[in-house]
């Protein structure tokens, strides 16, 4: 479907989906959130596609937040309901069972980090910097800033960089592991791709447990999260691509996956 603030774009089965607000820095508003989850869930649900990546149109900005206009004369319960609808198309990311890449180009400020919070992975480009500045303009997080940097920095960075609102550039970002990797810009949609196509070489139904069981352990217990991880190794021996990558490896050839 056509949108008027996203590029949707194809690589075989890696779909590259970009915010196209260059003007606005790629800022969010509430029609970008709705398209953004249109998205996610029709990639999710697309058979042809194995990877999603997310990125930002042009060079200045992944995402560079929220747009402050549209929020300025808001009540509570209209920044409620706002938090709300945005914590729902960030949350898409998080929830697709494909995996999802942050390719992070420049600005990824308050709603952008929290869009790239809520991703599997996250590339930066050497210009990337990061942040969460909402206390600076008198509120909070409200896109899952909160809860997400805690889970991936640990709580006294994440706690460090909500309540100065500091920006961190990328090489910091990696120190801290809120990225996984820093790239020249230049290279970083293909170093994307180049990790898209690393996960797609392996089988399509292990990569999705794996997924769902790393993000469901890590809100509860160990004792829990092993008994997920249990559960899900016993079902992968049900898939044919556990009998398939198992028989190649055997017989020292590539696997020909089906997703099932």
């Amino acid at each position: 479907m056509p949108y008027a603030n996203l590029l949707v774009d194809r690589d075989g089965p890696i779909a590259i989906v970009t915010v196209n607000r260059p003007k606005a820095l790629n800022a969010m508003d509430q029609a970008t959130l709705r398209e953004l989850r249109a998205a996610v869930e029709g990639l999710d649900a697309d058979p042809g596609v194995g990877v999603v990546i997310v990125t930002g149109a042009g060079e200045k900005a992944f995402v560079a937040g929220a747009d402050i206009s549209e929020m300025a004369d808001f009540g509570p319960a209209r920044a409620e309901e706002h938090a709300r609808n945005g914590q729902a198309a960030v949350g898409a990311f998080e929830r697709a069972k494909k995996p999802v890449i942050a390719a992070i180009n420049g600005y990824a400020l308050g709603g952008g980090l929290e869009l790239a919070l809520a991703c599997d992975i996250r590339l930066a480009s050497d210009n990337a910097q990061m942040g969460l500045p909402e206390v600076s303009l008198g509120v909070i997080p409200g896109f899952g800033g909160t809860q997400r940097l805690a889970r991936i920095v640990g709580e006294g960075r994440a706690k460090e960089l909500v309540l100065t609102g500091r920006r961190v550039k990328a090489d910091e970002a990696l120190a801290m592991g809120l990225v996984n990797k820093v790239v020249p810009q230049a290279q970083l949609l293909e170093a994307a791709k180049e990790m898209a196509r690393a996960i797609l070489a392996n089988g399509p139904v292990a990569v999705r447990l794996a997924k769902q069981v790393i993000h469901q352990g890590l809100s509860t217990s160990l004792e829990t999260g092993l008994l997920l991880e249990e559960k899900a190794f016993g079902l992968a021996f049900s898939t044919h691509d556990q009998k398939e990558g198992m028989r190649a490896f055997s017989e020292k050839r590539k696997p020909s996956w089906k997703g099932e």
